[in-house]
């Protein structure tokens, strides 16, 4: 069964910029919502993608990834989006020997960088690197369908100073 089991931060400086070993621009759409699933068209560096991703649990979801060609990624974007489209850059960044995706978003969710670790179980330890500021696992929130609908520019202020406080 294909299990996505991850942990989100809300990355408090520019330092893990020196440890980048790569990064990729990623455009994605969602094509369907219901109370079960999201489902999205991604188009991540020259690759396509079609995820299936059933509704969040806190850190632990079903999730169906498969590569398409990248012109079919575009045409289902542009024909089927339901949704205004996530735009982001994907940095892969290693920290103690662990790979992490710092997510700088831009467009309507410019200002907001989020970093991703990805764990083979639940209670699986990981060094959380300096960089990583407030854990936001559990906030929808910050889930890139949510983000799709709600823009991260769109929150009031008092949320974003809340955040930047923590």
């Amino acid at each position: 069964m294909a299990l996505e089991i991850e942990r989100k931060f809300l990355v408090r400086d520019e330092s893990w910029r020196e440890l980048v070993q790569a990064s990729a621009p990623i455009r994605q759409g969602y094509f369907c919502r219901t109370p079960l699933l999201r489902a999205r068209i991604r188009v991540f560096g020259e690759q396509g993608f079609i995820t299936l991703k059933s509704e969040p649990g806190v850190m632990t979801r079903h999730e169906f990834e498969y590569e398409i060609p990248k012109a079919d990624a575009l045409e289902i974007i542009k024909c089927f989006s339901i949704e205004p489209l996530i735009a982001k850059t994907r940095y892969d960044v290693t920290y103690e020997g662990t790979l992490w995706a710092v997510d700088v978003f831009t467009g309507a969710n410019t200002g907001l960088v989020v970093a991703e670790v990805e764990l083979a179980y639940e209670a699986q330890k990981v060094a959380i690197p300096p960089w990583a500021g407030l854990e936001v696992t559990g906030d929808r929130r910050y889930g890139n369908s949510n983000l799709a609908r709600f823009p991260y520019t769109t929150w009031g202020d008092e949320t974003l100073m809340a955040e930047a406080l923590l």
